[in-house]
């Protein structure tokens, strides 16, 4: 499974940003499509993640900021962050769960700069 990141830049505070992700390669092994962030020198945490089967699931931090959907047709996944605040800046890592090794793949992070 490959994927493809896209969407991410500088923005102020309070602003709004999309990511797209689009899966390619062994699509039928995939049952999750989702966000990982990573700050420097942190661990790399869950932003958001959409099942196979409907599941929709959110870090703790996010609090009703972000909505990621799922365009299965496309396999694609779209984070839409709205409120962000400087201490959302971070590499935004596309992420895949699958249902055999290695279990999880990450695609190119894509940066998001929030600026004050």
């Amino acid at each position: 499974v490959q994927l493809q990141a896209s969407g991410g830049g500088l923005v102020q505070d309070g602003g709004s940003l999309r990511l797209s992700c689009t899966a390619s390669g062994d699509i039928a092994s995939i049952t999750a499509l989702g966000w990982y962030r990573q700050v420097p020198g942190k661990q790399r945490e869950m932003v958001a993640t959409a099942t196979t089967s409907g599941f929709v699931g959110y870090g703790g931090f996010v609090k009703d900021r972000f909505t990621i959907t799922r365009d299965a047709a496309k396999n694609t996944v779209y984070l839409q962050m709205n409120s962000l605040k400087p201490e959302d800046t971070a590499v935004y890592y596309c992420n895949a769960g699958l249902v055999h090794n290695p279990y999880n793949v990450y695609g190119q992070g894509t940066q998001v700069t929030v600026s004050s």
